[in-house]
């Protein structure tokens, strides 16, 4: 069971959010929130954790913030809560200049020995070995370090989609896209709590098995003469039974082939996109 959401911590940049659990665990947890554009923000958070900062606000900005627990192929909740990021320090005229300088302990006598590091420096994003699933993402950081970066796009059905990557990479490959289809993909850098960017670069991804006619045959033949490509999965058709006033239970099925894995996409009450993973093995999901 979802438990309280609160908010805590709050500065002009960040929100502290943290929440209970009074009854069982949970596999993991999802944060969801829109930023200062109005783009849908996701966090996972693993199922061992009670809190999670967020960092990169904008503000004296207003935020909801609704939080999610998966548990096997369920998603729980949400459990939500509210918070206004304060004022960036120069414009808080309530504190005094000289109060303002004890606080962060300066004084006449202090000399200043150490300048802040300074702001890091998105460079170039390529993208390079396409095919038509995915595309490799490399970008350069000409000077600095980030502490994180975050990838944006929208997938083949038009949904926005985060891929958090880590601050010492600096590639990413980016699965699960459709053939013969344009993306563009947009990469911050997390520094601090502060989100810089984006850099862009559009990408096309390549055709699909039925789309190699220029390929000869007997080229295809003397590559692989002893194997053959196993045949693409084919969808079938998507009903929904056991409807109740708060959940649905999704049926499909799949005529032809295996799949490795399935995605539910939907809208919730809110407008907001919601995601259910389901493994390769099911064709049946009960959305919450």
């Amino acid at each position: 069971i979802l438990g309280e959401l609160t908010a805590s911590q709050v500065t002009p940049e960040s929100v502290q959010l943290e929440w209970s659990v009074p009854e069982g665990t949970f596999d993991s947890f999802t944060v969801q929130y829109k930023d200062a554009q109005g783009q849908p923000q996701v966090l996972p958070v693993d199922g061992g954790s009670r809190g999670v900062p967020v960092p990169g606000l904008s503000p004296s900005r207003r935020y909801k913030f609704n939080l999610y627990g998966v548990w096997g192929r369920k998603r729980l909740g949400p459990v939500s809560t509210d918070a206004i990021t304060g004022e960036e320090m120069f414009r808080s005229s309530l504190c005094p200049l000289w109060a303002q300088a004890l606080l962060w302990g300066w004084s006449p006598l202090t000399p200043v020995t150490e300048e802040p590091p300074p702001q890091p420096i998105l460079g170039e994003l390529t993208a390079s070995q396409v095919t038509p699933e995915s595309v490799e993402l490399e970008w350069s950081i000409p000077e600095g370090t980030f502490d994180s970066f975050t990838v944006q796009y929208r997938d083949a059905q038009g949904q926005p989609q985060v891929l958090p990557v880590d601050g010492g990479s600096r590639r990413l490959t980016v699965p699960g896209l459709s053939p013969s289809r344009r993306y563009k993909f947009n990469l911050y850098g997390v520094w601090g709590r502060k989100r810089l960017g984006p850099i862009s670069t559009d990408a096309v991804t390549g055709e699909g098995i039925s789309g190699l006619h220029r390929c000869p045959l007997w080229t295809l033949v003397l590559a692989e003469p002893e194997q053959e490509p196993p045949p693409q999965p084919i969808l079938g058709e998507l009903i929904a039974s056991q409807v109740t006033p708060e959940s649905v239970q999704l049926e499909w099925s799949v005529p032809e082939g295996t799949f490795d894995s399935f995605t539910v996409q939907y809208k919730d009450a809110q407008g907001q996109p919601q995601v259910l993973p389901v493994d390769g093995d099911s064709h049946r999901v009960t959305v919450p």
